[in-house]
């Protein structure tokens, strides 16, 4: 590879990474400053993160701009602040009553072009803060909607290592730029009257670009690092 010529790095980013923290250890191993990422990931998701390096960073707004495609994990019957994991739960109440096709029956106004606005744990700016840097602090932004498109919101099988107590679906949803999958989730939890939060979310494809063609961070670094550039 011709890393300063450039080139386009498929990666899967695992859980607690930032999307920084692969660019830097990719910038490390391979001895070239620039390099950049088309479409950042939250630290607790995981899947495909595309890097670019020398003159292919010239590419990254067309890649940022193609559809996307992501599985989620979510959760009936409470509320997060940050709308994933990340924060404890909150307006706790019953959703045993929700079935699988209660929830399948929910899904279509959540599809085509919708509105949503972004969670207030988001890297949003905001007169030019971070919106999750505010609400870290404990302070008040008001975050405007956007415009995206969801082109399909359907259920997959519910994964087999979830308590069977508790009320957790998964779903695959494909969307355009921009799209917040932990608001999706906010907000079909409102529609079902009972709240629902994201526990895990994997990118698994960018446009043609899929997470079955990725690199594991370990083998990359194992098989360039080695042979950096100067």
């Amino acid at each position: 590879m011709d890393f300063l010529a450039g080139e386009i790095l498929l990666f899967d980013k695992p859980a607690g990474w930032t999307s920084f923290d692969v660019v830097n250890k990719v910038r490390g191993a391979i001895r070239v400053k620039k390099v950049g990422h088309a479409g950042t990931l939250d630290p607790l998701a995981t899947g495909l993160l595309i890097l670019c390096t020398g003159k292919a960073t010239k590419q990254i707004e067309s890649i940022q701009g193609q559809e996307k495609e992501y599985e989620v994990v979510f959760k009936l019957g409470a509320t997060t602040a940050s709308y994933d994991a990340e924060c404890p739960e909150e307006n706790l109440c019953d959703a045993s009553h929700i079935r699988e096709e209660g929830v399948a029956a929910a899904l279509p106004p959540f599809t085509g072009e919708i509105s949503q606005i972004p969670p207030i744990y988001s890297a949003v700016k905001v007169n030019g803060k971070r919106a999750y840097e505010a609400a870290r602090k404990g302070e008040t932004l008001e975050l405007k909607a956007r415009t995206v498109h969801i082109y399909t919101f359907e259920l997959l099988p519910r994964p087999g290592h979830l308590p069977p107590e508790e009320p957790f679906f998964a779903a695959r949803i494909r969307c355009s730029k921009g799209t917040y999958i932990r608001t999706l989730v906010h907000d079909l939890g409102q529609a079902l009257g009972v709240g629902a939060y994201m526990t895990a979310l994997v990118r698994t494809r960018i446009g043609a670009y899929s997470l079955a063609d990725a690199w594991q961070i370990p083998a990359f670094t194992q098989a360039f690092g080695k042979k950096a550039l100067p």
